[in-house]
């Protein structure tokens, strides 16, 4: 380590241990917000507004893909609605990717002849317009492509095949099932291969193709990649395990068009003696395109929307400025979360917190945090308020891909609002991803619980301690 290094880690330290002077005990903290909360709580659960939003942005204006004319919309269509709220709102421009989905089919034409449902994942290139078709080499893992090395992967289609369960926490669920898709494409490719088919990361058996992003290096080779139903998954290995070559043909028609100019909106709720220091709440506007984007993320964005409504139409000025931030482009390379952060970079040490939701529309279960120390502790004493709600429990962890670049950027303590995960999977990032898979009164109970950690956070007199920097990476 450098001198500079070692004058960044003290300053880092020396930072932290201010903030950590700062906070109050966690259970005064919480006893001074028992009305407030509970006014929070019982004003969510009569609303319907957050559920009224959901409706338009999904019915009325559909699909939300980064680039779209639907994306424009919900960035005009929100921004005007905060506005009508009395908020301070403004847009925060970046160039935002743009990937079009074409045509999209797959075949198994040996053994024997059988369509599959996939779906090509974004960001994937063409295939050559009558498709390509090769062998396929199954694999689980990461590891063990490599471990089959170039001479038995050059020329073949990948089929990467591991079971996800429901979820957020485990070895088998999306955190860990998900690199296939993220890297599995572009490693598949440096060994020679002509195209990627990833078993999809979902959780129910109705040969549904979830879609979602994978990743490219600039430097590094591309091949054709889709999503394939998990039904088809298991055929596909089903003929392989009999020893007979299985022959895939794939045609798919996406492909990059030039950055289109977008925005992130930003909505403030000015705080009543330290307006300067914010308490971010966000969400991300977009959606993939096969569904209408209800689950993910526009039941986020709702909540959000109410959490901001809620405060300000109960008179709650809280102390600090809170900012809800709806996000565009999360779903390819989460490229509004980071254009936010890094436009914003001189400012972030006066953003104390911010929230995240980004996990559906089920019940609250509690919050995930990245937090300095002593801060679980203050969080719990906060969350206790929510214990009615079931959303109480609280703990380190990930608490956001939108939100993650303020805490690797600025420090900042995030957290995440963790909600029901046994059906979330079921319909993510697929065209199952509807109005009709989020109920009303469980959106409200999670605006509820993002509104009192918000406002609660933006009102007591000391902050959380930021996290370390070498923790924010």
């Amino acid at each position: 380590m450098g001198p500079r290094s070692v004058v960044t880690a003290a300053g880092s330290i020396a930072i932290a241990l201010a903030a950590a002077a700062q906070q109050p005990p966690a259970a005064a903290t919480a006893a001074g917000y028992r009305d407030a909360a509970a006014r929070l709580i019982e004003a969510a659960k009569g609303s319907g507004k957050g559920y009224e939003v959901l409706q338009h942005l999904t019915d009325r204006i559909g699909p939300r893909l980064s680039g779209s004319e639907q994306a424009a919309e919900a960035v005009r269509w929100t921004a005007e609605h905060l506005r009508r709220q009395g908020l301070a709102v403004s847009l925060d421009p970046f160039p935002a990717p743009r990937w079009v989905r074409g045509v999209e089919t797959g075949e198994i034409l040996a053994p024997a002849r059988q369509k599959l449902a996939l779906t090509a994942l974004g960001e994937s290139p063409p295939t050559p317009e009558h498709g390509v078709s090769a062998e396929v080499v199954e694999v689980a893992s990461l590891e063990a492509l490599d471990a089959l090395g170039e001479a038995r992967v050059r020329g073949k289609i990948v089929l990467f095949n591991r079971v996800m369960k429901p979820g957020w926490d485990g070895p088998e669920t999306y955190g860990a099932v998900g690199a296939l898709r993220g890297r599995g494409p572009a490693q598949a490719a440096r060994l020679g291969a002509v195209a990627a088919l990833v078993r999809s990361l979902g959780t129910l058996s109705a040969r549904l193709p979830h879609t979602g992003g994978t990743d490219f290096p600039k430097d590094g080779p591309e091949i054709p990649a889709a999503a394939v139903a998990a039904e088809d998954a298991e055929l596909i290995h089903r003929l392989l395990a009999s020893g007979e070559p299985v022959k895939v043909q794939l045609v798919l028609g996406c492909r990059r068009l030039p950055d289109v100019e977008s925005a992130n909106v930003v909505a403030d709720l000015r705080g009543r003696e330290r307006p300067d220091e914010i308490v971010v709440i966000g969400a991300h506007l977009d959606s993939w395109d096969l569904g209408t984007g209800a689950v993910d993320d526009g039941a986020g964005v709702a909540m959000v929307i109410e959490s901001l409504r809620l405060m300000k139409s109960l008179g709650l000025a809280p102390r600090r400025t809170v900012r809800g931030i709806l996000y565009m482009s999360e779903e390819i390379r989460a490229t509004g979360g980071r254009a936010h952060a890094e436009s914003h970079r001189a400012e972030l040490g006066r953003y104390v917190a911010a929230i995240e939701a980004d996990a559906g529309g089920a019940p609250p279960v509690g919050f995930t945090a990245g937090v300095g120390p002593g801060g679980l502790e203050l969080l719990a004493g906060i969350a206790g308020l929510l214990k009615g709600l079931g959303a109480d429990p609280v703990q380190a962890g990930y608490s956001g891909a939108d939100i993650e670049p303020l805490r690797a950027l600025g420090q900042v303590p995030v957290l995440g609002l963790r909600l029901d995960g046994t059906h979330y999977f079921d319909w993510h990032h697929t065209p199952g991803d509807t109005l009709d898979k989020v109920d009303p009164a469980e959106l409200a109970q999670g605006a509820a619980a993002m509104a009192v950690m918000a406002y609660v956070l933006a009102d007591m007199p000391g902050t959380l301690a930021r996290p370390p920097a070498e923790a924010a990476h």
